[in-house]
């Protein structure tokens, strides 16, 4: 089978590398972006950055019915059997079988800060059916990335669904051509905004934890109600996969990216990567728009020990590493 790279455009990969230069929309190596036709699929490889779409071969070619067939069950899940150049070592994304099931050509997956200051939120949620009112939309809640929550989609996606809400986790848009998905996006994150608050912290005078370097988040640490849900749990899966669980408040054994010292400030490790330093300030976006009066769901403990467990996110960690 041909691997189609046609299908690859210079609009579409134009459209992904927006989106990865975004840190309000992708952060570090998380989110994809696919284009379909027939039986090929090309989708962006686990670990990779969408940011580097125009510059770097990001995108794999996979057998779509073997993926999808990986969707409904043959297989692991994890389409690594799908590619269809043997000669590529990179792996699909963890995310491949729901780019897959979905019929339209143009499927964009995205850690939009302000769909997830909505998706972790009830008070947020319960907010969904009336900005979005008229666009085909479905809310899907949590479940692990790969096949659990494709499984989760495909139970409340229609064929006229263009638009996906994932519960603590971040946005789909689908539609048949490049610019359908753009525009489509855009109507979303407009329908969605919520101010930022300003951030009146300041960078701690005092001495940083060893090994560690204070930031400009460390207002997360002097605001009460910031600092709470900052210490309150992870909101959705790639902070686990690269800060760990929550914000510890001292450095430990684990050697953790960040930390966060009450009242004081939050510091990163002198040689944290890329992808920990974006995830840091994905929290700050994220929590500096939530309104005051809303509650928050953590994703919990058995969540967070599954991700961390998980060979596909020590992957995607190993990657990170070496960037």
């Amino acid at each position: 089978m041909s691997t189609r790279p046609e299908l690859l455009t210079a609009d579409f990969r134009a459209l992904s590398a927006r989106l990865g230069s975004d840190p309000l929309q992708v952060q570090g190596p998380g989110g994809n972006t696919s284009i379909k036709e027939g039986d090929v699929m090309w989708i962006k490889a686990s670990g990779t950055e969408l940011a580097n779409a125009e510059t770097q071969d990001i995108f794999v070619a996979v057998d779509r019915n073997a993926a999808k067939a990986e969707a409904n069950g043959a297989g692991d899940g994890s389409c690594k059997a799908t590619v269809l150049d043997p000669v590529i070592t990179l792996r699909p994304s963890i995310e491949t079988t729901f780019h897959a099931a979905l019929d339209h050509k143009v499927v964009a997956h995205t850690h939009s800060v302000v769909t997830l200051a909505h998706v972790i939120s009830p008070q947020g949620r319960a907010l969904l059916g009336e900005k979005l009112k008229g666009l085909a939309f479905a809310l899907v809640p949590y479940a692990k990335p790969g096949l659990p929550l494709t499984r989760e989609i495909l139970a409340r996606a229609t064929p006229d669904t263009v638009v996906i809400l994932l519960q603590n986790h971040g946005l789909i848009c689908c539609g048949d051509t490049v610019e359908e998905v753009t525009n489509l996006i855009a109507e979303v994150e407009a329908r969605l905004q919520l101010p930022s608050a300003e951030a009146k912290g300041s960078l701690p005078t005092e001495t940083s934890p060893k090994g560690f370097i204070w930031q400009t988040e460390s207002w997360l640490a002097q605001d009460a109600v910031a600092q709470s849900r900052a210490l309150s749990g992870t909101y959705y899966p790639d902070h686990v996969v690269f800060l760990g669980p929550s914000l510890p408040t001292k450095d430990h054994s684990g050697d953790p990216a960040a930390v966060l010292i009450k009242d004081v400030g939050v510091a990163l490790r002198d040689d944290a990567t890329t992808s920990q330093k974006a995830m840091l300030t994905c929290l700050c976006d994220v929590l500096a728009r939530i309104p005051s009066e809303w509650t928050l769901d953590a994703i919990g403990e058995a969540a967070e020990d599954e991700l961390l467990d998980w060979d596909a996110e020590k992957y995607r960690q190993a990657l990170a590493v070496k960037s």
